[in-house]
């Protein structure tokens, strides 16, 4: 069965826009990645929106729920902004019948130095394998149930609670 991607924005999916100076968003970054990782899973893409997460309010985070409870796959992917990835995985934690992951990155992928590509691996094997349906998040090489991590912002990295 395919994985269904759905795309949010955040850093994963900018890109430095020369003219501007600007960071700005890349309707085409997962196509790159996917590209770069030499993906070969069976993958349904869907944009949702291009939105910085901290942009995102519960009228946003009702359209991911409803697109993850409309789609027929139950393995999903979201490409997520960091900063409020685990309130949006809240949002999602009474599907049951689905794996979710949540995954994005510290530094754009389009960067030198991104985790964007290690992160997305980290949430394809992890839906490659038996993983019990729930709500996860891959972030430094972790996987994180959502309700057992937090951003911590001074390190620059994901952490589990206890």
């Amino acid at each position: 069965m395919s994985i269904q991607i759905f795309i949010i924005g955040g850093t994963i999916a900018k890109k430095y826009d020369e003219i501007s100076g600007n960071l700005v968003f890349d309707s085409d970054h997962l196509g790159k990645m996917l590209t770069q990782g030499r993906c070969t899973a069976d993958v349904i893409i869907e944009t949702l929106m291009l939105k910085d997460s901290l942009d995102m309010d519960d009228v946003d985070r009702e359209i991911i729920y409803q697109s993850c409870l409309s789609t027929e796959a139950d393995k999903i992917l979201i490409t997520h902004g960091t900063d409020t990835m685990v309130e949006t995985a809240a949002k999602l934690s009474d599907i049951s019948d689905k794996t979710i992951i949540l995954t994005g990155a510290m530094i754009p992928f389009s960067c030198k130095n991104s985790d964007a590509l290690f992160n997305t691996g980290t949430a394809f094997g992890a839906l490659a394998g038996n993983l019990p349906h729930g709500i996860y998040l891959a972030m430094n090489g972790q996987l994180f149930l959502y309700n057992n991590v937090y951003k911590d912002k001074e390190r620059g990295e994901f952490c589990a609670l206890s």
